[in-house]
């Protein structure tokens, strides 16, 4: 994937889960901290950061669960250690930091 494919994909997902984030009930607060760095906060002051990493072409998620690097496969945004998905890894950890199920659309 060259720059100008990573910087479309990356801008579409990032901005697909700011607008899951916005219709979603749970209780959160994110904002843009820096281009291309997304905190989101639960309603008990936990943090999950997302941020790009335009040097290694791959979406960072910093938890307290750990840190979790997203590459695209073609189709989707994979953990490059599981191959889970990145929003389905997101709603997880985000449902468990707010003790409610998240979903993000």
């Amino acid at each position: 994937m060259n720059e100008q494919e990573f910087d479309a994909m990356a801008q579409a997902a990032m901005a697909g889960i700011e607008s899951a984030l916005e219709i979603s009930s749970a209780d959160l607060d994110f904002d843009w901290v820096a281009p291309g760095v997304l905190e989101i906060e639960t309603g008990a002051g936990v943090r999950v950061v997302l941020n790009r990493n335009d040097a290694t072409r791959e979406i960072w998620m910093a938890a307290p669960a750990g840190g979790f690097h997203f590459r695209h496969d073609g189709t989707a945004w994979r953990d490059t250690r599981d191959g889970g998905d990145l929003l389905e890894k997101l709603e997880f950890l985000l449902s468990a930091y707010c003790g409610t199920k998240v979903v993000l659309e």
